[in-house]
C-alpha cells in the first residue's frame, strides 16, 4: 500500500512539474497574443509624397509597454506592436519603454482598488523574472530597465539608451547620417514602486528611467489615479515626490493621474509636463481622456499630449485615419506645438497598425489636411522640444 502511495505521488509531483514547465513555455505568448492584437488589415495607403515626408521627419513615442512581455525585442515578432525591426522600419527615431509594476485584478477605466489581486505577479512568476521581482515592484522597474540595457548590449549599435541630451543628439546624428539606431528611453508607469521610500527614486534614475509616471490604475502614496477611489490629489509624499522630479533632469508624467493630481502639479511646478498616452475629450468624451481645460493647461506649462491608438480613446476609430482625426482635433484644441504620438503599443490594447506601419500615419495626416510643418511637430519635433528642455 506504502508503494503505491509513494507512486501516486511522485506521477503526481512529475504531472505539477510537466504543468509548471508547459506554463512557463506556453503561457506568456498566448497571453501576449490575446493582450496585444493588431487587427488584420489590407496595407493602408501610403502616397510617395507622404513616404518622401516621413523619412525625413524625426519621430518618437512616448509610450509603450514592450518590455513587460517575454519576447526578443532585437527580433521582428509575430505577435506585439513593438520591436527594434519594426521600429526601424517604421522610421523611429525615440521610443519611450515604460515599466509596468503593479496591475489590479479587474482593471477597468472606472474604479480600481489598490489592494485588488496584482496581475503582474503571476505575469512576473509566469515570464520566469527573477525571483526578487516576485514580491518588489521597484525591483520590477530596477528589473525591465535591465532588459532594455540587455537588449542596447546585443544590438550591435542599433538601440542606444538615451539618458542625456547629448545621447539624444548622438542618436539624431547618427539617424541623419544614414545609419539605422534607434534611440530608447526608459521610464516608469506610476511611482508606486519608491514602495513608499523617497530614496527609491534616485535607484529608479540611476538605473536609467527618465519618464515618471505619477500613477497608473489604482491610487497610490503619491496621489489619486484617474481610474481610483475618489477624485484625490497629491499627498504630502506626493508633493515632496513631484518636487524632487522638477529638480532632476526628467520627464513628469500625468497619464493615469486624477484631474485633481493634474491640477496640483501644474500648480507648482515650471517644467513642462507631459501626458504620455491618451485621447482628446473633445473629440471622444470618456473618462480616459481628461478635460481639455486640463490639457490646455499642460500645454500652457509647455508640455505636450500624447495621442493613444486604442479604441478607447478614439471611439473605436483606431485605423489610421481615425487616429489622424483625433490628432487634429487635439491640434484645434491645444495647439500644433503641443500634440505628440503616444501608442501605448504592447499596453494590453488592441490596434490597426502596428509600429512599422507609421507611414501609414503620415499619409493620413496629409490627407486630413494637416500641413507637412504641423506633422514634423506632432510626430517627433514636439517631443524632442521638451526632451531638450528636460535632460541634462
Amino acid at each position: 500500500m506504502r508503494r503505491w502511495v509513494r507512486r501516486i505521488f511522485w506521477i503526481l509531483v512529475i504531472v505539477g512539474l510537466i504543468g509548471l514547465a508547459a506554463f512557463w513555455t506556453f503561457a506568456p505568448s498566448v497571453v501576449e497574443r490575446m493582450r496585444n492584437k493588431v487587427a488584420a488589415h489590407a496595407p493602408y495607403p501610403v502616397s510617395d509624397s507622404a513616404r518622401a515626408l516621413h523619412e525625413r521627419l524625426v519621430v518618437g513615442d512616448w509610450h509603450a509597454d514592450s518590455l513587460l512581455w517575454k519576447r526578443d525585442l532585437l527580433v521582428r515578432g509575430d505577435r506585439g506592436q513593438v520591436d527594434l525591426p519594426r521600429l526601424l522600419e517604421g522610421g523611429v527615431a525615440v521610443q519611450v519603454f515604460t515599466a509596468v509594476t503593479k496591475s489590479p485584478m479587474g482593471q477597468n477605466y472606472d474604479q480600481n482598488s489598490a489592494e485588488a489581486f496584482d496581475n503582474i505577479t503571476l505575469l512576473a512568476f509566469g515570464q520566469l523574472w527573477p525571483v526578487r521581482t516576485w514580491t518588489s515592484i521597484y525591483e520590477r522597474a530596477i528589473y525591465q530597465a535591465q532588459k532594455l540595457e540587455g537588449f542596447e548590449a546585443a544590438s550591435e549599435g542599433r538601440l542606444k539608451i538615451i539618458r542625456t541630451e547629448a545621447d539624444l543628439d548622438d542618436v539624431l546624428a547618427r539617424r541623419a547620417a544614414g545609419e539605422a539606431v534607434v534611440g530608447g528611453i526608459l521610464g516608469v508607469e506610476g511611482l508606486h514602486p519608491l514602495e513608499g521610500d523617497l530614496a527609491n527614486l534616485n535607484g529608479l534614475y540611476n538605473a536609467g528611467h527618465r519618464v515618471f509616471g505619477l500613477q497608473h490604475f489604482f491610487d497610490n502614496a503619491l496621489g489619486g489615479s484617474l481610474h481610483g477611489e475618489g477624485d484625490h490629489g497629491l499627498t504630502e509624499f506626493g508633493r515632496r515626490v513631484v518636487e524632487d522630479l522638477q529638480k532632476k533632469p526628467v520627464i513628469i508624467d500625468v497619464a493615469h493621474s486624477s484631474p485633481q493630481v493634474v491640477r496640483d502639479v501644474l500648480a507648482m511646478t515650471d517644467v513642462p509636463i507631459v501626458l504620455s498616452h491618451s485621447g482628446i475629450h473633445s473629440a471622444c468624451p470618456v473618462k480616459r481622456n481628461i478635460p481639455d481645460d486640463l490639457m490646455r493647461g499642460i500645454a500652457a506649462s509647455g508640455g505636450v499630449i500624447g495621442m493613444g491608438y486604442w479604441a478607447e480613446v478614439a471611439c473605436g476609430k483606431i485605423d489610421p485615419d481615425g487616429i489622424a482625426a483625433m490628432i487634429k482635433a487635439g491640434i484645434a484644441a491645444v495647439g500644433e506645438d503641443h500634440i505628440s504620438l503616444g501608442s501605448d503599443f504592447d499596453g494590453s490594447v488592441a490596434t490597426a497598425f502596428d509600429t512599422s506601419e507609421l507611414p501609414a500615419l503620415t499619409d493620413a495626416l496629409l490627407r486630413a489636411g494637416v500641413s507637412e510643418a504641423q506633422i514634423a511637430k506632432v510626430m517627433g519635433g514636439n517631443m524632442m522640444r521638451v526632451l531638450r528642455a528636460r535632460l541634462d
